[in-house]
């Protein structure tokens, strides 16, 4: 049984089984149809400390209730090393043992995740020096370009570094791609394009036609130079197949850059790292006698090889660097017949605090992003906490995501469970709290078996499978199963549908846009007493019964052929098979 802090059962009872239109109350047979909030709702009252007894079925009103708590302006948008986050992980702490489940973090309720921060300072006044064409071209910082070192240091200078142009930046064996063939870039600058060939080619029998692969994320551009040994790196901003504006590159650069040290992340990272605008890389070209448009459509063709620029790039970054901690928070359901092989869940935990420039309400709640995640992790753990799994199940409410997903990258360098016997990671981020749907939105289509087992428990409910609508911007790259992913861990990003039952596909995409537009990442991202909880306990549910039967077999979901994926998978298998011998 299940103990819980919270004010007043019967009024979350009510609110997960009704919303308020026309004052008339609508069941879970006959949802709400979904409808543009652009303000919050009346302010809730605090949270009290009155225990309440639940049983541990997966419910809307436990759900509702955990979700109430983690939004609550008490916890203060739960950012990383403030009160916010003590409550949080205490919270959690809390529900997991009541709840019956072990620690899971060999004998630790946490994990502790260390960060650097790098804030580059001098902004105003920073600008990357280019001679070229018997001149010098100078790009400044925020307007031309933003740039900052990916390696913690106080101070780091690039002088006269020959820059080369270099396609896309990417090394795909699977897809017998290589920008660097023949190419020394070491102490060299390179020049790269955002997205990858097949998206700018418009052709599908590049990498994956329109859909972004992960060599299309400006992060793998940064890695992989790095691995090359480059001394620098620029992408070219493109609005459309970035999928954000140059503001958005510009705000994010600006701000302090969070990673894990380098004694717990050793893979090589570039020494300076930053974008061009559009604008700039053409003069840059033009000044260094090439046409920018001419190299970026050769870039898209096989066989392209890397272009050498007359040009020479100089910059010096000075940045403050700084160290915090944060935890992640484990549970476990110890496995009955194979405990040492495990099915993960995850969902972060931290948000974005609360900014004291803002007038009136001033906190990022993050209600759905990412409460509804933690209060299905919660949901879903009490369910297994009172069943015998076969396989181990893992419950990891991951920090630092908001930062760049550095909870679960630090989970991953230390599993708890070894990767190559962890079964997959089942990730719940943002979990769109609507009316019920006909189906279940996931990224990544085609990655690998388990959204093919996804797609069996949703048919037992006359429900379908449907793939993210804009496989273009990359989504599956931008939360925690990503990190299980690239360490070959088949992983599961998934969300609410489009298709709603009362509305169609337009209400759900209706519903999506006011999400984006009136919500995410915003002050009104708060709990709402208004809501129908019918559609997101669906997928609740489905999450659950999809951890089940993973837990319950001897399965081993597999990346499909041609993921980019599979590779770190199939070497991290035989390597286990080869300690076991």
């Amino acid at each position: 049984m299940r103990r819980l802090a919270l004010a007043s059962l019967a009024a979350l009872t009510l609110a997960a089984c009704q919303s308020h239109d026309d004052g008339k109350a609508q069941t879970a047979t006959s949802p709400a149809p979904a409808r543009a909030i652009t303000s919050p709702p009346p302010p809730l009252p605090a949270v009290a400390n009155e225990p309440h007894t639940f049983t541990p079925e997966i419910t809307a009103a436990e759900f509702a209730a955990h979700l109430r708590v983690l939004s609550s302006d008490e916890y203060d948008g739960r950012k990383p090393g403030t009160l916010g986050e003590r409550l949080t992980t205490n919270y959690l702490i809390e529900q997991f043992k009541q709840m019956g489940l072990e620690p899971g973090n060999k004998g630790e309720w946490v994990q502790s995740v260390p960060a650097v921060s790098t804030e580059l300072t001098g902004q105003g006044d920073l600008k990357l020096d280019v001679a070229e064409g018997g001149g010098q071209e100078a790009f400044a910082f925020g307007k031309d370009m933003v740039v900052g070192t990916l390696r913690a240091e106080s101070e780091v200078t690039l002088k006269d570094s020959d820059m080369v142009f270099a396609g896309y930046g990417v090394d795909a064996p699977e897809a017998q791609w290589n920008d660097f063939d023949g190419l020394d870039v070491k102490g060299k600058t390179l020049v790269v394009l955002v997205n990858d060939p097949g998206w700018n080619g418009n052709d599908a029998s590049l990498f994956k036609g329109r859909e972004m692969t992960y060599y299309g994320r400006w992060t793998y551009k940064f890695e992989e130079a790095a691995r090359q040994g480059a001394a620098a790196v620029f992408i070219v901003h493109q609005t459309q197949p970035a999928g954000y504006g140059w503001n958005v590159v510009q705000s994010s650069w600006t701000m302090p850059r969070l990673a894990l040290p380098q004694s717990e992340d050793p893979s090589p990272r570039v020494p300076v790292a930053g974008w061009l605008t559009h604008e700039a890389a053409e003069r840059l070209f033009a000044k260094a006698g090439k046409s920018f448009d001419d190299l970026e459509k050769q870039a898209g063709v096989r066989g392209f090889k890397a272009v050498p620029l007359d040009a020479k790039a100089s910059i010096t970054l000075h940045s403050t660097i700084s160290h915090s901690l944060s935890n992640n928070v484990i549970a476990m359901v110890k496995g009955s017949e194979q405990p040492d092989e495990a099915v993960v869940y995850t969902a972060h935990w931290d948000h974005l605090g609360h900014d004291p420039s803002l007038k009136g309400h001033a906190i990022y709640n993050g209600a759905i992003d990412n409460g509804t995640g933690v209060a299905a992790l919660l949901e879903i753990a009490g369910k297994f906490a009172q069943e015998k799994p076969k396989r181990s199940v893992v419950f990891a409410a991951v920090t630092m995501e908001e930062a760049g997903l550095l909870g679960s990258q630090y989970y991953v360098a230390h599993p708890p469970f070894p990767l190559a016997r962890t079964v997959a990671d089942i990730n719940m981020d943002a979990l769109p709290i609507t009316a019920p749907t006909r189906d279940m939105s996931i990224t990544g289509t085609g990655q690998n078996d388990l959204e093919d087992t996804l797609a069996t428990v949703l048919k037992e409910d006359g429900r379908v499978v449907s793939g993210d609508d804009s496989p273009e911007k990359g989504h599956y790259f931008r939360s925690d199963h990503f990190n299980f992913a690239k360490a070959g861990v088949p992983a599961l990003a998934a969300g609410g549908g489009v298709d709603m039952v009362d509305g169609g596909k337009a209400a759900g995409e209706a519903a999506a846009q006011d999400y984006v537009k009136n919500r995410y990442h915003q002050v009104t991202d708060v709990y709402d007493l208004r809501w129908d909880f019918t559609g997101v306990m669906q997928n609740v549910v489905a999450f659950y019964k999809l951890g089940e039967t993973l837990a319950d077999s001897d399965t081993w979901p597999a990346w499909k052929p041609g993921s980019e994926f599979k590779a770190a998978r199939d070497a991290s298998l035989a390597a286990d098979a080869k300690h076991k011998k």
